[in-house]
C-alpha cells in the first residue's frame, strides 16, 4: 500500500515570520484552530527561543493541542535553544523539537565561519542533548533535525549523509532536506533527496522542505514525495521569506490527483486560503493556482466552448479539479475579450437569465468582438447592453412606427420601409395575426411557425417587468428567422419582434 504524506504546517513559524505585521496570540490560536481543521498532521507553533511573545504563543497551543495532532518548535543547535523548545512543549501530548544547522559548504565558510568538522559535531551534539534531555523529562517527544541549506550541498552531499547517519544514531527520527534558497531544477534536487533517503534506510522519515525563490517549490515537493519523502513542511498559501514556502494547497491537489490517500478534508482548502489571506493582509494574486479570483476564468473562445461543455463533469476540459473538491462554488468564469467567441455570449446571456439561441450568439459575437478590441474584457451588462441593442432591436429597412388597435382583432399599422412610409389596417385573430396579415396585404409574406412569451422581472436599469417575445418565421426565401423583443406590452413586443424578423429577412 502507498504510504501517505505526512503534511507538516510551517505558517504559524516561517509563514508568520516574514509578515509585515507577524500576528498576535489570539490570531495564532484561530489560525491553529484552523489548521488542524484540514486535517493537517504536524503544526510548527514557532521559534520559543526567539522573543518571550513567541514563546507563550508556543506554549499555549501546545497545551491546546489534541493526541492526534503533533506539535513542533524550532531550536537552533545550542543548548539554551534546545531548553526554551522543551519548556514551551512540556505539557503537549504529541510534541517533536526540531533542530537545525547548515551543513552548506557556502554557509559554513561566510555564514558560520567555522570548518565543515566542526559544524558537524555541532549538529550531533545538539541532537544528543535534546535526546537526553526528553528522556529525562519521560517524554516520548521526537527529534527533527534540519540540514538548512541542504540545497547547496551538491558538493559535498557525501559528508552531510555521513553527518546525518551519527545524527540519526544520537536520537533523530526525521531528517529534513530543505531547498532553503531555490536555484536549479527540481529534478537535481529530488536527486539528492532520494541518495539520502536511501542512504539512511526505511526507518528513517525523510522531511523537505522548498523554497519557491524559482517558482518550483510545488513541484519539488511533489516529487521528492515520489523520490522518498515522507514528510512535506508546506504553508498556507505560500507564505514565508522572500518567494515563499511551498503552498500547502497545491501540493495536496497535485497528490490527490495522482491519486495518493491523505487524511486532509480538501472541502476546507478554499475557506481557509480566503481566511489566511485576510489575515496575513497578503493577496491572493489573480492567477494564483487553485484559489486565485482568475483561477477559474477562461477568455480564449476554444477554451470557453471546452468549459462550459464540460462545466458540471469532474473532469473539466481546461481545469485540474472540479472546484468543488476545495470547498469553491463560484463558477468558471467567461469573460468576453477580442479572443472570444460564441459560446462565451451564450453562456454569458444564459447566466443572465435571458433566452438566446446559438445562432443569435454567433450574430452578436463579431459585433462584441469589435467592442472589445476597442475597449478590452467586455462586462456583463456591456454583453447585455449588445443584446437588447443588436438582438432585441433590430435596424435594417424596416422600422415600426406605430400599431394601434382600431377595435377588436382590427389594427392600424404604420412602418417605413427603405424610409417610404406605408400604412395598413390588418385584420386577424389576436394582434400578432393582424399584423402579419397587413404585412402580407402589402406583400411582405413571412409564415409564423412558432412563437414563445417570457415574463422578464425587469431590465438592468431597474425598470418594471417587461414581457419578451419570441418568434420564429419564414421568409419568402424559406429561410427559418427567429427573432425576439421586449416591451412592457405584450402585443407591442409580438409586433416588435415580427419587425426584427423583417430586418434579418430577405425580400
Amino acid at each position: 500500500m502507498q504510504r501517505k504524506p505526512f503534511f507538516y504546517d510551517i505558517t504559524l513559524r516561517d509563514g508568520n515570520q516574514s509578515l509585515k505585521k507577524p500576528w498576535s496570540l489570539e490570531e495564532k490560536i484561530f489560525i491553529f484552530d484552523k489548521i488542524v481543521q484540514l486535517g493537517i498532521n504536524a503544526v510548527e507553533l514557532g521559534f520559543p527561543a526567539s522573543s518571550e511573545m513567541d514563546f507563550e504563543a508556543c506554549q499555549t497551543l501546545a497545551n491546546m493541542a489534541d493526541e492526534k495532532t503533533l506539535v513542533s518548535v524550532l531550536a537552533r543547535a545550542h543548548k539554551n535553544d534546545i531548553d526554551r523548545a522543551l519548556l514551551a512543549i512540556k505539557d503537549a501530548k504529541l510534541a517533536r523539537i526540531h533542530t537545525f544547522i547548515t551543513l552548506s559548504p557556502f554557509h559554513m565558510e561566510h555564514v558560520l565561519n567555522k570548518k565543515p568538522d566542526e559544524i558537524a559535531q555541532i549538529a550531533i551534539n545538539a541532537v544528543e542533548y535534546a535526546d537526553s534531555a526528553i528522556k529525562k523529562m519521560n517524554k516520548n517527544f521526537d527529534i527533527e533535525f534540519s540540514v538548512e541549506h541542504f540545497g547547496d550541498c551538491r558538493e559535498n552531499l557525501d559528508f552531510v549523509i555521513e553527518t546525518l547517519k551519527e545524527i540519526v544514531k544520537k536520537g533523530a527520527t526525521t531528517i529534513n532536506l530543505p531547498n532553503t534558497v531555490e536555484r536549479y531544477r527540481p529534478k537535481i534536487f529530488v536527486e539528492m533527496v532520494e541518495k539520502v533517503k536511501n542512504a539512511l534506510g526505511d526507518n528513517v522519515t525523510i522531511s523537505v522542505h522548498n523554497h519557491n525563490d524559482l517558482g518550483m517549490a510545488t513541484a519539488t515537493t511533489v516529487e521528492a514525495y515520489f523520490a522518498g519523502a515522507t514528510q512535506l513542511e508546506c504553508c498556507l498559501n505560500g507564505l514565508g521569506e522572500r518567494a515563499g514556502n511551498t503552498d500547502f494547497n497545491q501540493v495536496a491537489i497535485s497528490l490527490h490527483n495522482c491519486g495518493v490517500e491523505m487524511d486532509i478534508d480538501l472541502s476546507k482548502i478554499y475557506e481557509t486560503s480566503l481566511i489566511i489571506s485576510q489575515m496575513s493582509k497578503v493577496k491572493i494574486y489573480e492567477k494564483a493556482p487553485l484559489v486565485g479570483p482568475e483561477a477559474l476564468a477562461h477568455r480564449s473562445g476554444i477554451h470557453q466552448d471546452g468549459a462550459i461543455k464540460t462545466k458540471e463533469m469532474d473532469f473539466g476540459a481546461y481545469r485540474p479539479i472540479h472546484p468543488s473538491l476545495i470547498g469553491r462554488y463560484d463558477d468558471e468564469k467567461i469573460g468576453f475579450t477580442s479572443q472570444s467567441g460564441k459560446t462565451a455570449i451564450y453562456d454569458i446571456i444564459k447566466a443572465l437569465k435571458y433566452p438566446i439561441t446559438i445562432q443569435e450568439s454567433i450574430r452578436l459575437t463579431p459585433v462584441a468582438k469589435h467592442l472589445a478590441e476597442k475597449k478590452g474584457e467586455l462586462t456583463n451588462d456591456e454583453i447585455l447592453d449588445l443584446y437588447f441593442s443588436e438582438i432585441c432591436d433590430i435596424k435594417g429597412d424596416f422600422e415600426l412606427i406605430s400599431f394601434k388597435p382600431i377595435e377588436k382583432n382590427i389594427f392600424d399599422l404604420i412602418f417605413n420601409y427603405k424610409n417610404e412610409k406605408k400604412e395598413v389596417i390588418g385584420i386577424g385573430n389576436g394582434p400578432l395575426d393582424a399584423c402579419l396579415n397587413g404585412l402580407k396585404k402589402l406583400g411582405f409574406k413571412i409564415d409564423l411557425s412558432h412563437y414563445k412569451q417570457y415574463s422578464l422581472d425587469g431590465d438592468e436599469k431597474g425598470s418594471s417587468a417587461q414581457a419578451m417575445s419570441e418568434i420564429f418565421i419564414s421568409d419568402a426565401k424559406n429561410n427559418l428567422i427567429i427573432a425576439r423583443a421586449i416591451d412592457t406590452s405584450t402585443a407591442q413586443a409580438n409586433v416588435k419582434a415580427v419587425f426584427n424578423a423583417l430586418n434579418l429577412s430577405e425580400f
